[in-house]
């Protein structure tokens, strides 16, 4: 007699009080599976991260192969992007997430293989690098908007909050288990649980059933074939250019992490250079950093309805802090201004996250996030070279606070633009009417048009 796991059918639910609890997407029981299976999923990889820099750099003894091989692992993100967010929104959701988990755990297996039998060279790197890219541009798509179609609408925010939430708590056990594991069995040892915490998620995908009140995607076979082309990724594209919110909220988020955000370099060059701190002292940094962001991440998911503005706002105060924090004579004055920064930014991540897995319609949110994918993977390969050179001229504190008065700046006047068209659309026409049948249109109700903010 054979068992399995009873299909993970959500109950319908009546309103009731702590609607707006941070946790009440762990209402929906498969929101609970899939957030323990990705649990597992995250020690897998932190356990694999742990080691796989040392690992690459001591195959190749190059950091320079070892930079080129991160950047084939983002390469097709950047060229291939599109196609894979259209692929997500072609094919079966739940099949896309569970095959591509699934190759991912092969490609883990394999490189566990290679690294016990000591058989891993620069060529067999980057062609494991390529791949595990590759399946990311359709991985990420699918498991993203899969949750969200767990749990309905309103509890979306506090499905991204709880994901941001798990990341972080599968980060701190993995990186512990990473060194246990390391030093009892091997290096392969971390590759070989990674690709286990995959098989994981893959097995509980099947099980898994969509909220009745969530917004998926429809249509005939055909017609979810058609937007995995190249005139559907295009449709994607135009899609995304065309809405003023999602062109707000990917300008805001390059800003932000092009001159901010990458405290791992400002912050330890700015703690153990101006303020004569140590590296532990650093480490002391890096844990209210992450202290901060996973507290942020649970204020988030109190929200249902967030907008582009609430993500804008909430980015210039982490900015501002962030140009606060350049200016910090000691370690403690710094410690104070980290926390509430790393509490806006974590809320205003959530914030945009949500908006942008649940602005576009069902039929179009994986091309809206292949799009995303594409334009994240740009800044993120340019950001870091524009930060160095902007330390070199202006050193730490210099690229600190230059950088947080350029986020908060960009913002600034991007509401100041947004409000000005906004109250130009809002001015009516001056045409004074002439005789009583002109008195009679003037007095007459004019049809709605939507004139809200964007957000």
């Amino acid at each position: 007699m054979t068992t399995s796991l009873p299909p993970l059918i959500p109950r319908p639910r009546s309103p009731e009080r702590g609607t707006r609890t941070p946790w009440r997407s762990l209402r929906h029981g498969a929101m609970r599976w899939w957030s323990a299976a990705n649990l597992v999923s995250n020690v897998g990889t932190w356990m694999q991260l742990t080691v796989q820099n040392l690992l690459v750099l001591h195959i190749t003894g190059s950091a320079a192969t070892t930079g080129l091989s991160l950047s084939v692992q983002a390469a097709p993100g950047l060229l291939m992007g599109l196609l894979g967010g259209a692929a997500v929104d072609a094919w079966p959701r739940k099949l896309t997430a569970a095959v591509s988990q699934a190759v991912l755990g092969l490609v883990a297996f394999v490189t566990a293989a290679l690294v016990a039998f000591d058989l891993l060279n620069v060529v067999s790197l980057m062609v494991l690098a390529a791949v595990t890219g590759l399946v990311a541009t359709v991985d990420a798509p699918a498991c993203a908007l899969l949750g969200n179609d767990l749990v309905p609408p309103d509890d979306v925010p506090s499905a991204i909050a709880l994901g941001s939430v798990v990341s972080s708590a599968g980060r701190l056990i993995g990186v512990a288990c990473a060194g246990v594991a390391v030093g009892t069995l091997g290096t392969a040892s971390a590759y070989a649980v990674n690709g286990l915490s995959f098989l994981c998620v893959a097995a509980v995908i099947p099980f898994l059933r969509p909220h009745p009140g969530a917004a998926t995607a429809t249509g005939p076979p055909t017609a979810r074939r058609d937007r995995f082309s190249g005139a559907g990724a295009r449709d994607g594209l135009g899609f995304f250019v065309k809405r003023p919110r999602l062109v707000a909220l990917t300008v805001i988020t390059a800003v932000s992490a092009v001159f901010g955000r990458n405290y791992g370099l400002t912050l330890a060059v700015l703690v153990t250079g101006p303020l004569a701190g140590s590296s532990e002292d650093f480490g002391t940094v890096a844990t209210v950093l992450a202290v901060g962001g996973i507290a942020g991440a649970v204020l988030a998911g109190r929200m249902q309805r967030p907008s582009v503005r609430m993500v804008g706002a909430l980015a210039a105060a982490g900015a501002l802090l962030q140009a606060l924090a350049g200016l910090s004579p000691g370690l403690i004055p710094l410690l104070v201004l980290v926390a509430p920064m790393a509490v806006a930014e974590s809320v205003s991540d959530t914030a945009g996250t949500t908006v942008l897995q649940t602005d576009p319609p069902p039929g179009m949110r994986g091309r809206v996030l292949g799009v995303w994918r594409t334009a994240e993977t740009a800044w993120g390969l340019a950001g870091p070279p524009l930060l160095g050179l902007l330390m070199e001229w202006a050193g730490p504190r210099g690229a600190l606070v230059t950088g947080g008065l350029i986020i908060a700046a960009v913002i600034v006047a991007g509401a100041l633009v947004h409000a000005r068209r906004t109250a130009s659309r809002r001015v009516p026409a001056t045409v004074a009417p002439v005789g009583p049948a002109a008195a009679e249109r003037a007095a007459a109700p004019v049809p709605h048009e939507d004139l809200s903010p964007i957000g």
